[in-house]
């Protein structure tokens, strides 16, 4: 599977279930275990844990291999490991602290958003106005 597509899949996954501050960097330069890192945030223990089993589900759906999860029993930091990329879901106070972003701050992948089909808009009709030098005639009644 491209790498592309996986990481798009992965950043889809982790925006359905409302994932925060998504942030995905190339690592390729760094390491040649993998090539991309994604970052992201949850609320809770339980959304932490949601946005893991979500990423993991997506990509096998997509016939990716999951190589291995860790962190899922405290759930304040879950890693999946998908090969080529390591994504990290974390609480905002356990990011914070350990500051992933400093460590692999590498070069940050910016994403093209798909292009979807957009809805034409329109306009409200405007009143109509009368025909020049024709006025609106009022019928009087005899």
């Amino acid at each position: 599977m491209d790498i592309r597509v996986k990481q798009r899949a992965v950043v889809e996954a982790l925006e359905d279930v409302k994932g925060r501050d998504i942030v995905v960097f190339n690592v390729a330069a760094q390491t040649a275990y993998f090539e991309r890192v994604v970052i992201a945030s949850g609320d809770s223990n339980r959304q932490v844990n949601a946005l893991a089993t979500h990423v993991q589900e997506k990509l096998k759906s997509l016939g990716a291999t999951v190589v291995g999860v860790e962190g899922r029993r405290n759930g304040e930091w879950v890693l999946v490991d998908l090969g080529d990329i390591v994504v990290h879901v974390m609480h905002p106070a356990v990011r914070s602290h350990y500051n992933l972003e400093e460590l692999w701050g590498g070069k940050e992948v910016k994403m093209k958003r798909e292009d979807k089909p957009r809805k034409k808009r329109r306009r409200a009709a405007a009143p109509k106005k009368p025909a020049r030098g024709k006025t609106a005639r009022r019928r009087s009644r005899k």
